[in-house]
């Protein structure tokens, strides 16, 4: 089969971008660039002198009465360029624009130009084809192969323009590789959209409504010019096809963009770099990638970056977030996760943020069944180890930490802050539940810090969640609780011979060793059936202090909220504070909606909304995300209530001064405690002999590695324990 080359008499160049048939009437082919340019320059026709200029500098135009200029044209500086259609040029001075060392000076030089517009003193020089686009005020372009818009540009959107089959529409399939939990990309698509459209497959009605959303909201007619924004640099690019890009952008070297977003503004910058070779995607505002990426049907969220050959196929990267070197397929990843080093992969997969993925990890790779559809679920903070390797299907409480291993069958890790690893001598699964507060604290504490410093959106429409007890994990410390009783009673009976009681009975049981009879509880092999899809043991260890930690992060974060809630209201004494909270208060379940925490109840009723019309767009939708962020710190409080009833019995409301100043003093030594062991945890890096055995003296290591006390990190935490101190202080005043 050959190609198909078609011979075109050269005076149709540049003219017939829109067919005839899909011109509405009395419309010309131009009505939509007309639309799109918005500089308010006044074009008009070239004069006789300028035409003569013109021609004796090189340049030829198929018709001069087509190129329009603005009454500050300076013909002098445009230079051997080919012009095509219908031309629009705006001011051109005696300048030349400088931009990270690269110096253009201003005009138009050595290039082809089909129908395009130009704002203001514009430098565009050697730009082999260049057609259909609309360029703001001080852009430069130089060096550049291929820079056109075709007629049904989509510009990364997963729309269809009018008449255009369904099979060309572009999706994502994100978290499952059978493509069943597939959604529609689209500019300004946040973490929770693709999350709730991914989720809930079951809800045909609500997969529709979010399709229509998007159709809705993009334009489907043909001939949408692509656009450059004000001050945007491109230099030394290969391809650039049917790509819009914002202000202030940055490309250099790419070899390939075609159909995409390229978000960019002052404050909010994108960078894309060498190599790059980026098609069917968006990329959020302050995103950056270079150095020989390969992205292909995706969306980058803001602030996120992709480099060092980084590979992300049929996945959506939240903001914040960082991928190098590694590949990731079919994934949805909410906010705030890293992932680096050459060998890393990760596939089929929801991570809901704050996660690292380290080097060697390999989560998703392998199939179970005959088909490709398995998934893997991890909440937040999840943290696969050096040389990883992970079934389909998992699921990990937040806050998982997995050791090095080859795992071999599929884990349901249901407790939160865990450390999950092996014992290879007895081949056993070993699960030691809270163990970054026990061993680790300082990376726990840093991993929220460090989280809530990086979120540079520059609009934060979805509240993202970065402390480490919210109302997601602190649910999960109550199931944990829950479950930490039945098991210990299961193993009392498994060791009396005694293996058939209810489980309210080994519940009851669990809890009466682990409180009243610590060091039996010790001394029981404490199983977990249905953690691993295997027949080998899986052991609960340090149980006892896992249930004494889990319970003191109850006490101290349903005092922290409450304290928290008394300063948002200006409540300042206990009677103020005992009417204003309600008599009644629910335990309800939450979920992580792309990084921000919702109660259950409120997105089933959400989803209701959107199906009945109630919530009639994505921007309505966007605007339940704002309300919710507004309402969060209540409906916070109110839940770590809730949580402090359940496990205690009583109701803060209830308390008398004496037994909330106790209550008070506990929070603030758990606090203490908390920073104490973020101490601790760090100051074993400057102790390890094997540490410290690269160095010949403490100056040398203080130069390579710095101090304990310089640390950052120690120094905010230490600063807010005394913050803490004051606000408890200061209540304990009140209650007098």
């Amino acid at each position: 089969m050959i190609n198909n080359i078609k011979k075109i008499p050269i005076g149709k160049l540049g003219y017939g971008f829109i067919d005839v048939d899909e011109l509405p009437e009395g419309k010309d082919e131009y009505y939509l660039r007309n639309l799109q340019n918005r500089n308010g320059i006044e074009y008009r026709q070239l004069t006789a002198y300028e035409i003569e200029v013109l021609v004796r500098n090189g340049n030829t135009s198929d018709n001069w009465n087509n190129i329009l200029v603005s009454d500050a044209f300076t013909p002098e500086l445009v230079k051997s360029c080919k012009f095509y259609g219908l031309v629009r040029i705006g001011k051109l001075e005696p300048y030349f624009l400088e931009f990270s060392r690269l110096k253009v000076p201003v005009g138009l030089y050595r290039s082809t130009i089909i129908s395009c517009d130009f704002g203001d003193n514009v430098g565009v020089d050697n730009v082999n084809y260049m057609s259909h686009y609309i360029l703001g005020s001080e852009t430069i372009i130089v060096n550049v192969n291929e820079l056109m818009t075709t007629p049904h540009a989509k510009f990364g959107i997963g729309i269809l323009k009018n008449g255009e089959a369904e099979d060309i529409r572009i999706w994502m399939e994100l978290s499952n590789e059978n493509g069943g939990r597939r959604v529609i990309p689209f500019n300004g698509m946040l973490p929770g959209d693709a999350w709730l459209w991914s989720k809930y497959r079951d809800n045909e009605t609500l997969l529709e409504k979010f399709k229509e959303f998007t159709e809705n909201q993009f334009d489907t007619k043909r001939g949408y010019y692509g656009k450059i924004g004000d001050r945007t640099v491109i230099k030394n690019c290969a391809i650039v096809k049917d790509v819009w890009i914002g202000s202030d952008a940055y490309l250099k070297g790419a070899n390939k963009l075609k159909n995409l977003t390229i978000n960019s503004k002052p404050g909010a910058k994108t960078q894309i770099g060498e190599g790059c070779e980026m098609v069917n995607g968006i990329v959020g505002f302050g995103c950056r990638a270079f150095y020989g990426v390969k992205a292909i049907r995706f969306v980058m969220s803001n602030n996120s970056q992709l480099k060092y050959g980084a590979r992300l196929i049929n996945a959506y990267l939240g903001d914040n977030s960082t991928i190098s070197c590694c590949e990731v397929l079919n994934s949805l990843i909410f906010p705030s996760h890293e992932q680096h080093h050459n060998n890393s992969f990760l596939c089929a997969s929801v991570v809901m943020g704050q996660s690292n993925m380290a080097a060697g990890a390999t989560i998703g790779s392998n199939h179970n069944s005959r088909a490709n559809d398995g998934e893997i679920v991890a909440n937040r903070g999840f943290w696969p180890g050096l040389c990883v390797s992970l079934k389909h299907n998992s699921r990990f409480a937040s806050f998982t930490i997995i050791s090095k291993g080859d795992y071999p069958a599929e884990l349901d890790i249901p407790m939160p802050f865990s450390l999950v690893s092996q014992n290879l001598a007895t081949d056993e699964l070993l699960i030691m539940p809270a163990y970054w507060f026990l061993y680790n604290m300082y990376a726990l504490g840093r991993n929220e810090w460090k989280y809530t410093n990086r979120d540079k959106r520059t609009d934060k429409i979805q509240h993202l969640e970065f402390e480490f007890l919210a109302p997601d994990t602190i649910n999960e410390i109550l199931n944990a609780i829950e479950l930490l009783e039945k098991l210990t009673g299961m193993a009392l009976a498994r060791k009396e011979g005694n293996l058939q009681a209810e489980d309210n009975t080994y519940i009851k049981s669990g809890k009466k060793i682990l409180e009243k009879q610590p060091d039996l509880a010790a001394s029981l092999e404490i199983l977990a059936p249905n953690f691993e899809n295997t027949k080998r043991k899986v052991c609960i260890i340090k149980a006892v202090e896992a249930y004494e930690v889990y319970k003191r992060l109850l006490n101290y974060y349903a005092c922290k909220q409450l304290l928290n809630w008394c300063s948002l209201h200006k409540i300042s004494s206990l009677k103020e504070m005992q009417s204003a909270l309600p008599a009644r208060i629910k335990l309800n379940q939450w979920l992580n909606i792309g990084g921000q925490m919702i109660p259950a109840d409120d997105v089933k009723k959400a989803m209701a909304q959107v199906t009945s019309g109630g919530i009639n767009g994505w921007d309505d939708l966007h605007n339940w995300y704002i309300q919710e962020g507004k309402n969060y710190a209540e409906k916070k409080t109110l839940h770590a209530l809730a949580a402090f009833k359940k496990i205690t019995g009583l109701q803060l409301s209830d308390l008398d001064a004496v037994a909330l100043r106790n209550l008070i003093d506990e929070a603030y030594q758990t606090r203490k405690w908390l920073s104490e062991k973020v101490y601790e945890s760090r100051a074993k890096d400057f102790e390890n002999p094997f540490k410290l055995m690269v160095y010949d003296n403490a100056e040398e290591m203080k130069a390579v590695i710095g101090s304990l006390e310089d640390n950052e990190y120690i120094k905010f935490e230490q600063n807010d324990l005394a913050v803490f101190k004051t606000k408890t202080n200061s209540w304990k005043k009140k209650l007098r």
